[in-house]
């Protein structure tokens, strides 16, 4: 049986992980609109792996006789200043995210739920691969600065970024 304040918790991280999918889906169409599809591509393929997120953690909450409770998506934003601003924003985003999942982690320390820790150790190195991607991508953007060539070649690279399904999925977890 899940700990309520865990279950409410997980919940919470559930609409987080539904609004984060909305904020990708957001850049993407930035990215689309302004001629870079092989952005859109990287932002659409986080979309779906935001959307995986959250199902993975809507698939435990079932799992451990817990009530999934859907709560309503806030507005996100549409428009950033450049490229390099849409993926400073993913990076304190991911950041964001981190805290939540650690502070999530820490609750099930203090409630002793040791199954709910051993599901959520999926989500800390996930976050590490995420938080590392966005600086590698802010980090090319900030040596590319403006070479149209240079944005050409990042936009063609994150064009070829293909999506696999995260392994709790995988798994039928």
């Amino acid at each position: 049986m899940l700990n309520k304040k865990v279950e409410e918790a997980i919940n919470a991280q559930i609409n987080a992980e539904m609004w984060s999918a909305y904020l990708y889906l957001s850049m993407a169409a930035y990215c689309h609109g302004n001629g870079q599809p092989g952005m859109a591509n990287w932002f659409e393929i986080q979309f779906r792996e935001e959307q995986d997120h959250a199902k993975i953690l809507f698939n435990y909450v079932v799992s451990r006789g817990g009530v999934v409770t859907l709560r309503p998506i806030d507005a996100v934003p549409t428009t950033w200043d450049s490229v390099l601003a849409v993926f400073e924003n993913t990076l304190a985003h991911e950041q964001k995210v981190t805290s939540l999942i650690n502070d999530l982690f820490a609750l099930t320390t203090q409630e002793n739920d040791y199954a709910t820790q051993s599901m959520l150790k999926w989500f800390i190195d996930e976050q590490v691969e995420e938080e590392e991607n966005a600086q590698t991508i802010i980090d090319n953007l900030k040596m590319i600065k403006d070479n149209g060539y240079g944005l050409y070649m990042l936009d063609k690279e994150l064009g070829t970024r293909t999506y696999s399904t995260p392994s709790p999925l995988a798994k039928g977890e």
